[in-house]
This record gives structure tokens, C-alpha cells and sequence, in this order.
């Protein structure tokens, strides 16, 4: 479900005006985010690291209304609830699109992971059965731990679905810390917003104990 902005009375209008005039009305931070407790508790555990954090990475997601914006035929839609799209990926190193359906309920949260998990191992297409804005797209570096991150562009400057990146784990004075990036349209969203993600996101990391 969705409603939708009165753009004339919001108190965004002309910064939202102006941002929709540039060819890359984009924007793209990194934060090293605290994973230390997500991470040891997971270790004593047989639950996915990978779960856990995207759990709490849209939880984060779904605390802030800005991130829960999309623009759509002129107008700015606001879902109810954002979902996660996320990379991943098949053993011969390919990987498809999921989309995975957000529950406060962890375990139900989890049970939707497995089963896309499952739907994409099995097949080879790239795209997932559901197409909706009300999403964010998010994939996995566990290779490295970047610090700069660059999203593919499709030249349409009204996309408005947040782009998160995870990168891998790094130790830093005792603590176990993880890059993570998101790419934001600023028509919609501005660095205050970012900023109160990346709070809720850590609230919601440190609760994984």
C-alpha cells in the first residue's frame, strides 16, 4: 500500500524542484558501521551474519519516511513498507535479484530469505517474479572492505530506490567493524535523513545479542 506526498504543501518543494533539474541528482556516502556484538552472536549461532545485519538494515530503513519515498509519474508515492532486493548468489558464482519480504517478525523475516534463496539457486534468471519501487536494492562485497563505492546508473534521474552496498568485515581496535554504502536521490533525501539510517541502523545491530 501507498499515499502520496502534497508536493505543494511540503516543505521540500523547492529542494525538491531544484535536485530534479540536475543530470545526477544523486548522492553516495560510506560509514563503517559496528558490527562487533551482530557478529560474535552470530558466530555461536547456525544463523546467517548476512541475515541478521539486512534484518536490521531494513528495520532502519523502514524508521525513516524519506527512505520510504519514491517518485512515480511526477508524484512522490510513500509505501508503507519498503522491502529488500538483494543479490544473491549461485555457486557458480552468478547470482540473481530477490525480493525479499520485510517482517518486523525476525523469523519471518528469515523464512522469506530462505525461500527466495532457494528460488534463485534453482533457476538462472536474474529478475524475481514481484517488480515494485517500494524497495531497496542491496548486494554484498564480502571480498573486500571498500571505502568508496560507485552504483551502476540507468541515465533516468527520477530513480528513487536507495542502493546499499556491504562490504567485508574489518578488526580495528578491538572492535569488528563493516562498510557499508547507500546511494540516495536527493530530491527525496537529504544527508539528515542518511544520518538517522546509519543511528537506527547501529540501534538495530546492537540489539543482535
Amino acid at each position: 500500500m501507498k499515499k502520496y506526498v502534497d508536493i505543494d504543501t511540503w516543505n521540500r518543494k523547492e529542494v525538491f524542484q531544484y535536485f530534479r533539474t540536475l543530470a545526477d541528482p544523486t548522492f553516495a556516502v560510506v560509514v563503517d558501521v559496528d558490527v562487533t556484538k551482530a557478529y560474535q552472536f552470530v558466530g555461536k549461532t547456525t544463523s546467517s551474519f548476512f541475515v541478521k545485519y539486512l534484518y536490521a538494515c531494513m528495520k532502519a530503513i523502514n524508521s525513516v519516511e524519506n527512505l520510504k519515498y519514491r517518485i512515480e509519474d511526477n508524484k512522490i508515492a510513500i509505501y508503507d513498507v519498503i522491502n529488500a532486493s538483494a543479490t544473491i548468489a549461485r555457486a557458480d558464482t552468478t547470482y540473481g535479484f530477490s525480493f525479499i519480504d520485510f517482517s518486523e517478525n525476525f523469523t519471518v523475516f528469515n523464512e522469506n530469505f530462505k525461500k527466495e534463496k532457494k528460488r534463485i539457486q534453482n533457476s538462472t534468471n536474474l529478475f524475481p517474479q514481484i517488480k515494485s519501487l517500494g524497495c531497496i536494492y542491496c548486494s554484498v562485497l564480502p571480498w573486500i572492505s571498500f571505502t568508496s563505492h560507485k552504483e551502476p546508473n540507468s541515465g533516468n534521474k527520477d530513480d528513487s530506490v536507495p542502493r546499499l552496498a556491504f562490504g567485508g568485515v574489518k578488526e580495528k581496535k578491538g572492535k569488528i567493524l563493516m562498510p557499508v554504502s547507500i546511494n540516495v536521490n536527493h530530491a527525496l533525501v537529504d544527508g539528515y535523513h542518511v544520518g538517522q539510517f546509519f543511528k537506527k541502523f547501529q540501534l538495530e545491530l546492537d540489539k543482535l545479542n
